[in-house]
C-alpha cells in the first residue's frame, strides 16, 4: 500500500517547487545581471531605506518569500 502525504505537506512542496521556478524564470529574464538596473530597482523597492534584511541570510529569506507570494498569486490560492 502506498502511504498518501497529507495535503498540506504536498501543497507545501508544491509551493516550494513553484517558487524556484519562479526565481529560476526571474534569473533567466534578468539574464543572471544580478547586479544590474532590474534587481537594484527591484531591491530599492522591496527594502525602502532602514528595512533591509541583515545578511545574505535575510536577503535570500526575503527574496524567496516573494518568490512563494508570486507563485501563489499566479496559482491564486
Amino acid at each position: 500500500m502506498i502511504a498518501r502525504l497529507p495535503s498540506n505537506l504536498a501543497g507545501c512542496l508544491v509551493d516550494i517547487l513553484g517558487s524556484l521556478w519562479v526565481l529560476i524564470s526571474l534569473a533567466i529574464v534578468s539574464k543572471c545581471r544580478f547586479k544590474g538596473q532590474y534587481w537594484i530597482w527591484r531591491t530599492d523597492t522591496a527594502f525602502p531605506e532602514g528595512t533591509h534584511p541583515q545578511g545574505t541570510s535575510g536577503l535570500i529569506r526575503s527574496g524567496f518569500e516573494y518568490a512563494r507570494w508570486a507563485w501563489r498569486i499566479r496559482q491564486m490560492r
